[in-house]
């Protein structure tokens, strides 16, 4: 009985599948009959040609640290920092990094106490150095440092540019 049963269903199931899609079916079997697309090759790769940047280019090298050009022109080096100067410690980290934190007052002399990026506390005065470009500490007062730094352009010209701290509160 179960087996006469199974077969009427699988006899009705049959009939169900008939020709209800088959619209569907020619349509995606014919939408691609009339495309004939083609792909353009790809472009031609040129090999790489390295340039060499040497004295018959005249052309400075942009990954090479440009060092002033020291000449008999009587303003050559005006504005030069000294570079054989010994660092002092707060010249290695950037000036955006450094915070003013207090000020104090000792025999006559104004002090400011800065925050370096790894934590420790400076206590700077006028004549001291800071910042990665040659800073000089021109003034203290209590709620600033003025620093002048000498930074060099693209041509090695060396340039002043006055910057400051202003004490954080």
């Amino acid at each position: 009985m179960k087996s006469i049963h199974l077969a009427l269903i699988s006899l009705l199931l049959a009939g169900c599948v008939g020709e209800e899609f088959q619209d569907l079916r020619d349509f995606v079997k014919d939408s691609g009959k009339d495309m004939r697309g083609k792909i353009p090759p790809p472009p031609e790769v040129k090999p790489y040609e390295p340039f060499a940047y040497n004295n018959e280019t005249n052309l400075s090298d942009p990954f090479k640290m440009r060092k002033p050009k020291l000449s008999s022109d009587s303003r050559a080096g005006i504005n030069q920092p000294d570079l054989d100067r010994p660092k002092e410690a707060l010249e290695e980290f950037p000036l955006e990094n450094i915070r003013m934190v207090g000020y104090l007052y000792q025999k006559k002399v104004g002090y400011a106490v800065v925050r370096a990026p790894d934590g420790k506390l400076h206590r700077v005065k006028t004549g001291n150095y800071i910042g990665m470009n040659f800073g000089l500490i021109k003034e203290v007062t209590d709620t600033e440092v003025i620093i002048k730094e000498m930074v060099q352009d693209s041509t090695g010209d060396w340039s002043e540019r006055m910057s400051s701290l202003k004490l954080v509160e």
